[in-house]
């Protein structure tokens, strides 16, 4: 009998850590999901939302995953992590002008940029705070931003829920800095779990336009081809997107995260001429070619888009997949010597115009 009342004990112990932990904020478990809209929108069926085209996950059989996903744990490639810093610059973020249009790249896929006199800051994970630092760990000079080194932010751009996009301590710090967030689907339900106003949120289907301020600044949310799934429960109940912002005369596009596929053409025939396209590049596998851009992919997107300049990221700041943490960087100089195409490329915290 003493030996089955440790064991209940030891039970009850772990169980009750197990709750503590999920109830972190970080985590969303217990916020108020909205199923109304998510329920009611075109590209949400048999109980998920659906990508475009049809879009396994993994590629390859289930033994192939398994190994792949196991020597991504053990695996101690020194290629996979710079062996020294990366170069980094800390610049005066509150002190820029507005009178002209830049960006700033913080690594990954985090960056600021300037159009037309308003600040954009995208998918912003600047702050490495338990529980995220469980799954992710900065390459040693990356993470030299933190939260009050933004200034006021105009627009806020989350692209999906995932972890290296989705940041609750970023995102709970900067609040009282921004003035709107743009996001799709389901997003809404955890900012406000996080404490964001609904007069703050525009919460967005594909194909939604949304003027922001007046009739000059207009964001347009557009498909991406992934998945969402932040950590426990059934997946795709939040919807992925990538976005066009068109203000003062431009258009800047915002790629997200996603595979390969048919809208980067059809993007290309309904915007026509885009300035400035930042574009996944990084933590790619042949295992998971179609949620994620390879090496092979970018050349045709590149291609499809025609965009008179790209920056691209997903990379340099984290090792989520098995390649050489530099090759990112490689594909794209290659693909814009090969091409002719305007790349945007400088260190973390420069001030690149465009």
């Amino acid at each position: 009998m003493k030996i089955i009342f440790i064991i209940l004990g030891i039970v009850v112990l772990f169980v009750g850590a197990g709750l503590a932990i999920l109830s972190h904020p970080a985590f969303g478990l217990w916020r108020h999901v909205s199923k109304e809209r998510i329920q009611a929108s075109p590209n949400y069926r048999n109980g998920m939302f659906q990508n475009q085209e049809p879009t396994p996950q993994f590629t390859g059989d289930t033994a192939s995953m398994r190994r792949t996903f196991w020597r991504f744990l053990t695996n101690k490639d020194t290629l996979r992590v710079p062996q020294q810093p990366i170069p980094a610059i800390k610049t005066d973020l509150k002190n820029l002008p507005t009178d002209s249009d830049w960006l700033v790249w913080f690594g990954h896929s985090s960056y600021l940029f300037c159009l037309d006199g308003k600040r954009y800051l995208v998918d912003p994970v600047l702050k490495p705070e338990w529980p995220t630092t469980l799954m992710m760990k900065p390459f040693a000079g990356t993470d030299i931003y933190r939260p009050d080194d933004l200034p006021d932010i105009d627009v806020l751009i989350i692209t999906h829920e995932h972890w290296d996009h989705m940041e609750y301590a970023t995102l709970r710090d900067i609040r009282t800095k921004v003035k709107c967030v743009v996001c799709p689907l389901g997003i809404a339900d955890y900012l406000r779990y996080w404490g964001y106003a609904n007069e703050q949120i525009k919460e967005m289907d594909w194909y939604d336009q949304s003027p922001i301020t007046n009739d000059q600044l207009q964001i347009t949310c557009i498909p991406s081809r992934h998945f969402s799934n932040r950590l426990l429960g059934k997946r795709n109940q939040t919807l992925w997107a990538s976005f066009m912002v068109e203000a003062g005369g431009r258009k800047v596009y915002i790629g997200g995260d996603g595979g390969y596929d048919k809208r980067f053409r059809e993007i290309h025939e309904r915007f026509g001429s885009i300035d400035l396209a930042f574009l996944e590049n990084g933590q790619y596998n042949a295992n998971w070619k179609y949620i994620h851009t390879t090496p092979e992919d970018l050349e045709k997107v590149i291609l499809d888009l025609q965009a008179k300049q790209v920056f691209t990221v997903h990379h340099d700041k984290y090792s989520l997949a098995m390649h050489p943490w530099y090759e990112p960087d490689s594909v794209a100089h290659n693909l814009a010597v090969r091409h002719n195409i305007h790349l945007l490329d400088a260190p973390i915290g420069t001030v690149v115009s465009y």
